[in-house]
């Protein structure tokens, strides 16, 4: 399945060199299970930037350079089992509205109702993706909240999982400064793990240190991610219908917001030969 990767250091500048190449289930790892396209997304002088291929993120020697090199206080990746669209640039994550950037893990089905309902909004989306639509979705009731994108994640979610099959909604959007974080339902995991600063390493058996980063050595970060990326025992799995917000400081914030399962919630017998393939586990 699509793999999901968020992190907010803020007000703070850093690196995600760790969790891109380095950890022992990085995300490049973790694309040679997903080999459909990679991207990554953050920000510099407060505007957004994405680097996104329909390549596998190993075979991406631009990802890695962008992976070691940029700084910014959030950051989003993903790595692609494609479930709708083709292996085109325009259907690679992260998507980019409004300044914001988001990835998606699952299947949402019923597109047509789903234009329907973004009406002139649809000028939004530039691919074929579920996830770009459901982007635009959000985007809208954005713009109808004030601005407000907690509530925009929470109206746009309760929507499509009143009106349309729906197998999995996990999701990671982000601003310059803040990171959002939705699981729904208990479909696909979602993990968040808090750190309150000190040297990133990784002990393999015995104690042996593989992997060691001072990248945030000095301050504290918030990561999301599709599943554990180490063995930090601070990794927590979100519960199901849980928003989760990292506010300009990197305080998280967590509510339950949709506690009941989707009107119409599809299995994998319900999807498409190709849609079912790319929503296994690993």
């Amino acid at each position: 399945m699509c793999r999901l990767f968020g992190l907010s250091a803020a007000p703070h500048r850093t690196k995600a060199t760790f969790w891109l190449l380095e950890a022992p289930d990085s995300l490049t790892a973790q694309s040679h299970r997903d080999p459909d396209g990679a991207g990554l997304g953050f920000y510099d002088h407060g505007a957004a930037h994405t680097h996104k291929a329909p390549i596998a993120a190993y075979e991406d020697r631009c990802f890695a350079h962008e992976a070691k090199e940029e700084c910014s206080a959030t950051f989003i990746a993903h790595v692609r089992y494609a479930s709708t669209g083709g292996l085109e640039r325009k259907n690679t994550h992260p998507f980019k509205q409004d300044n914001r950037l988001f990835a998606h893990n699952g299947v949402v089905e019923g597109l047509d109702r789903l234009e329907a309902e973004l009406g002139p909004d649809r000028r939004l989306v530039e691919g074929d993706t579920d996830s770009e639509r459901v982007f635009a979705l959000i985007t809208r009731e954005i713009r109808a909240n004030g601005g407000d994108v907690s509530a925009a994640i929470v109206s746009a979610a309760r929507w499509i999982a009143e009106e349309l099959p729906l197998y999995a909604l996990n999701l990671i959007l982000i601003s310059d400064t803040q990171m959002w974080a939705l699981r729904y339902p208990e479909t696909h995991e979602l993990y968040v793990l808090e750190r309150r600063g000190g040297l990133l390493c990784h002990e393999g058996t015995g104690g042996r240190i593989r992997v060691v980063s001072a990248d945030l050595a000095d301050r504290q970060c918030v990561v999301v991610a599709s599943e554990r990326m180490d063995d930090d025992p601070g990794w927590r799995l979100l519960e199901p219908g849980e928003l989760l917000h990292a506010d300009r400081r990197s305080a998280v914030h967590r509510n339950l917001v949709l506690p009941d399962p989707p009107r119409h919630q599809m299995t994998l017998r319900d999807l498409r030969p190709e849609a079912a393939a790319s929503q296994h586990g690993a």
